[in-house]
């Protein structure tokens, strides 16, 4: 039976182009994300294999469960979970946070993962093998000037993936976890509250990275031979040395 793999956030960005990349690696994708427009447009466009769709907000734990839950017998053989689902809300410091976007990135970036990540163990451990790539950030090594809460949460992400990869080597469970730097997708968007003009800004003046090479990072990691496990990437644009230090041409 030709294996699965479970993306997270697959309607747009780093999660569509891994549900993309994946396939070419002959996966079948279990798709999910909260726009279901979206996830029937990637299950049309994915021809090369069979795509499964779930719609659920990782933030609710009992949809999260559920939705897993719910997959047919072919499709519970779960090798390989990408947790790339995470979003990031406003740019404030920290006394002028607002507590509804603290709420949201640690839901999402923190909690959403666990969820996602207990309700898919279970498939993997009965089969003793699998493989989970978790999507951090650079956020999740260094904090920069009004990051605090979003980068809180990626770090806690690093943590968790260190954490996990320790309690599951018994259980021949492969954790990866990829820190990529600036790359440009709605990410920007998202923070900004919709102002596609101060999204763009933040991308002019070099070459970010872009969906695809994250997916083919993810691709490469998943497709090692079983005794090699590629633990942590950071991907940095060439242009950006570190969370804030940034070269950009004039």
């Amino acid at each position: 039976m030709t294996k699965v793999a479970f993306v997270t956030g697959a309607t747009s960005g780093i999660g569509r182009a891994t549900a993309f990349e994946l396939a070419k690696q002959g996966y079948r994708i279990i798709a999910t994300g909260r726009r279901a427009e979206r996830l029937e447009e990637l299950k049309q466009e994915l021809t090369e294999v069979p795509v499964y769709t779930l719609e659920f907000d990782v933030r609710d734990k009992e949809a999260t469960q559920q939705a897993v839950n719910s997959l047919p017998e072919d499709w519970r053989q779960v090798e390989v979970l990408v947790n790339n689902a995470g979003n990031a809300h406003g740019l404030s410091s920290i006394q002028n946070g607002s507590l509804d976007d603290w709420d949201a990135m640690i839901d999402i970036n923190v909690k959403g993962l666990l969820y996602v990540s207990h309700a898919v163990l279970p498939l993997m451990m009965q089969h003793k093998k699998g493989h989970i790539v978790n999507i951090g950030s650079i956020a999740g090594k260094e904090v920069y000037p009004n990051g605090n809460v979003y980068c809180a949460s990626k770090h806690a992400v690093d943590a968790i993936s260190q954490g996990m990869r320790i309690d599951l080597v018994q259980e021949g469970i492969r954790v990866s976890e990829v820190n990529p730097g600036l790359v440009e997708t709605e990410f920007s968007e998202v923070r900004f509250k919709g102002d596609k003009e101060r999204a763009a800004s933040v991308y002019k003046g070099f070459q970010a990275l872009q969906a695809q090479d994250i997916a083919e990072i993810i691709s490469f990691i998943v497709t090692r031979p079983a005794h090699v496990n590629l633990a942590e990437v950071l991907v940095l644009p060439t242009a950006q040395a570190a969370a804030t230090i940034l070269h950009k041409q004039q």
